[in-house]
């Protein structure tokens, strides 16, 4: 089976050349999500971790819905912060409430040295139909 590239209108816009997500094999592979606002691409990222990582949060809702998925799908999470001992107990605050505790995927969270945009916040994920 060849892959599905999607691209959701109602998600941002993309900040380079790439698909909200690719799909393979009952995986879904969706793009790094930034705080970037779909409705209006010329705003700037909210300030502070909290913000950022609920907009980052509900940009993933977006493609994941784009293509009739939840976040209980999600099998597995990579988060990249610019601010890593700065924001990783308040992004992981805000993260937290989106999946079941008793269903969290596996997860990888890395410090970075910059991040498209401004942001201090970019999140990834996998997730698997069925």
């Amino acid at each position: 089976m060849s892959p599905v590239f999607h691209f959701m209108p109602n998600a941002p816009k993309p900040v380079a050349p790439y698909s909200h997500a690719v799909e393979a094999d009952g995986f879904v592979f969706v793009t790094g999500q930034l705080a970037t606002d779909p409705d209006d691409d010329a705003l700037p990222v909210p300030e502070g971790v909290e913000a950022q990582t609920r907009k980052v949060m509900d940009n993933l809702t977006r493609v994941l819905e784009g293509v009739g998925l939840t976040f209980a799908n999600v099998v597995c999470v990579r988060i990249f912060l610019t601010a890593f001992e700065r924001d990783y107990s308040a992004m992981n605050a805000i993260y937290a409430s989106y999946f079941d505790p008793n269903q969290l995927p596996a997860r990888t969270t890395v410090g970075v040295t910059h991040l498209a945009r401004g942001g201090i916040v970019e999140i990834d994920l996998i997730a698997k139909r069925g």
